[in-house]
């Protein structure tokens, strides 16, 4: 009889594809902060950008613990504007809108065949634009009247020196238009980058989509970033130095909806767009086929871009004071070229071998979780159904679906397909797949419910509700799920530590196998300039 030897237990055990140190201890700080590598810049934006993410989702838990049951329970009304304002400018401005820089740093010259950005020195500047204008932002938490507390949207007169009297609101006002600033000038990095840089060969038609969507992205961003910057120091100049610019009495209340719309419905499609071009990598990869549909995917993307700047006012139809039919159609236009893309994705898995790694599960809950967004978004094209649900639960729950389906979901497929490309070790499967119905089941748990809600009429931004009107039962269910999905992120940071210090080393170029584009050419992390 042969004595079985006894299964090693499992144990966390070092193993380095690279030299322990490079440099003395400490060199890393003086390394992050003085770097112009774009993939080191690309990591620091990602870093910085789930961080904000996890400070947006505890400021979400404290809005969800407060709405389980009526009566309030440990906020004030004022402490609860200022909380629903921040997560709404954290989540859009500070965490959605910098990781598609990251993502767009580190991956987008690899894809392109490029040895560096264009301007790596504006790159780094652009970085520290948004970090110290995203501390200054959240720094109104540290003043004695507390942050900004008129939403994300800033509405005028609310945010005029009269009704936000606090520095909150300057700090509010002052730090988004240096953030904004960084976001400008990463968008002429971007742009110039994909003009000037591409490798010999590599036609605009040969870019991958992801390059591609990039590309368009920061077209937009120069498009409409510079005007809310621009609003924003109109606020500003009206608050400090009496410019009445946004007086109500001139009309002022509609000229800051139509300018902050402007702004606003472009930049939901510059934080969907980089994320579509993000699942278009992985829908391949792991479908073991190419791409259905290259081209016209691009034009579709092309398409949603044009779009998106002609639809501004669907967010104002209760003003009674915008075309109703052109805005109507033009929203249910933009249905079109998504469904494209929709119709693209099915067909590059139809009769592929798809495989259900990490990635592809959180590309997969893209799909449902934005398809479903996109649905109650046509429904609120609808000029009626708009004027019953408008301002209501029915709208969050409508733009958490586009959002969270669109950038967390992919964020994360992102970071999962990408890991290994940017550290040389591959992301705990098990871990990642705990990770993923986490966050699906809570994420549906939460908003699904929100729906019902709106219909049956629970106004938004209110930190209160009576028993009798009949919303604690879906409200309980919503706070449960956004406890859930709150959880859901333990495993993720667990996973990024335990991979990046003990993760299976990656020894071969493309880890997935699959890989159809550049970055997948060169090494696992690659050298300085990419491919030398």
């Amino acid at each position: 009889m042969t004595a079985v030897e006894p299964k090693p237990t499992a144990t966390l055990e070092a193993v380095r594809p690279f030299p322990p140190r490079m440099g003395p201890k400490g060199s890393f700080i003086h390394k992050a902060v003085t770097t112009t590598d774009p993939k080191m810049l690309g990591i620091m934006y990602i870093a910085t950008s789930i961080s904000f993410f996890l400070i947006g989702g505890l400021m979400a838990l404290l809005i969800r613990a407060e709405l389980a049951v009526p009566g309030l329970q440990f906020l004030s009304t004022e402490q609860y504007n200022q909380l629903f304002t921040m997560h709404g400018t954290i989540m859009l401005l500070l965490y959605a809108t910098p990781i598609v820089f990251g993502f767009a740093n580190y991956i987008l010259p690899l894809q392109i065949g490029a040895p560096d950005v264009a301007f790596p020195r504006l790159n780094a500047f652009s970085y520290w634009l948004y970090l110290f204008g995203a501390i200054i932002a959240t720094s109104g938490f540290i003043t004695p009247g507390g942050a900004a507390d008129f939403g994300w949207t800033a509405y005028t007169p609310l945010s005029s020196a009269v009704y936000s009297p606090g520095v909150g609101a300057d700090l509010w006002i002052f730090g988004l238009a240096v953030a904004g600033l960084g976001t400008i000038l990463g968008a002429v990095n971007m742009i110039t980058t994909v003009i000037c840089l591409r490798a010999p060969g590599m036609t605009m038609f040969r870019m991958p989509i992801f390059t591609w969507n990039i590309l368009v992205t920061s077209i937009l961003i120069l498009l409409v970033f510079p005007l809310l910057t621009a609003a924003l120091l109109g606020v500003a100049a009206d608050r400090h130095l009496g410019a009445h610019l946004f007086d109500p009495a001139t009309g002022g209340v509609l000229l800051w909806q139509h300018l902050f719309w402007f702004f606003g419905h472009p930049e939901v499609y510059i934080i969907a767009l980089p994320f579509f071009g993000i699942v278009s990598e992985v829908f391949p990869v792991f479908s073991r086929k190419p791409m259905f549909g290259y081209t016209t995917l691009i034009y579709a993307t092309i398409a949603i871009a044009a779009l998106s700047i002609a639809v501004w006012a669907h967010h104002m139809y209760a003003t009674g004071a915008v075309l109703l039919p052109f805005f109507s159609f033009m929203t249910f236009l933009i249905a079109i070229p998504t469904g494209v893309k929709i119709f693209n994705w099915i067909g590059t898995l139809w009769r592929g071998q798809v495989t259900l790694e990490t990635p592809m599960l959180f590309a997969f809950g893209f799909l449902i979780t934005f398809l479903f967004g996109g649905l109650s978004g046509v429904l609120l094209a609808s000029p009626p159904i708009d004027f019953h649900v408008t301002d209501t639960y029915f709208l969050v729950a409508h733009f958490h679906y586009v959002v969270f389906g669109t950038v967390v979901f992919a964020t994360f497929s992102g970071i999962y397909f990408w890991f290994p490309k940017m550290t040389g070790r591959m992301m705990d499967e098990t871990l990642g797949k705990w990770h993923f119905w986490l966050t699906f089941l809570g994420f549906h748990g939460t908003f699904l419910v929100q729906h019902w809600l709106g219909n049956e009429g629970m106004p938004r931004r209110y930190a209160d509700y009576l028993a009798s009107d009949g919303f604690t039962t879906l409200n309980i269910i919503s706070t449960i799920g956004a406890f859930v999905l709150g959880a859901s992120t333990l495993p993720f940071v667990w996973n990024v530590f335990k991979s990046y210090r003990y993760g299976e080393v990656v020894t071969v170029d493309d880890p997935w196998g699959y890989g159809n584009s550049l970055e997948w050419a060169t090494s696992c992390p690659p050298p300085r300039h990419n491919f030398t």
